[in-house]
């Protein structure tokens, strides 16, 4: 039998993961130079479900790579002292664990049929 959505007070988690998926999608036009900076930081401070769904952590966390990476962008290749290519791996790795943070919210409104009772 299928697992029955429960109806918790929560942020839209479905809307979160879209989000997440989105950013992953812009943070890989970035990586490939088909997305500026400016356009994928604009973007991150839109998500706002994304950003209200996970702990306060993760904000933090983003804001300080979302800077670094803004502040990269001012300079020509490595010559800043944060790499690019290492804020980018950075920011994969925060987007990998947004995605399984947000899915295992999911998975805990999602009670089997046999528990129900």
């Amino acid at each position: 039998m299928p697992a029955v959505l429960v109806s918790l007070p929560k942020p839209d988690i479905d809307l979160a993961q879209a989000q997440c998926q989105q950013l992953q999608s812009a943070q890989a036009q970035l990586r490939l130079e088909s997305l500026d900076t400016a356009a994928f930081s604009y973007l991150v401070q839109s998500q706002q479900a994304l950003r209200n769904a996970l702990p306060e952590r993760f904000e933090e966390v983003l804001m300080q790579l979302l800077n670094r990476l803004e502040s990269s962008a001012l300079f020509t290749d490595e010559s800043c002292s944060f790499s690019r290519h290492d804020l980018l791996d950075g920011l994969q790795l925060w987007l990998d664990k947004a995605g399984q943070t947000l899915q295992a919210q999911a998975d805990k409104l999602h009670i089997p049929p046999d528990r129900l009772s």
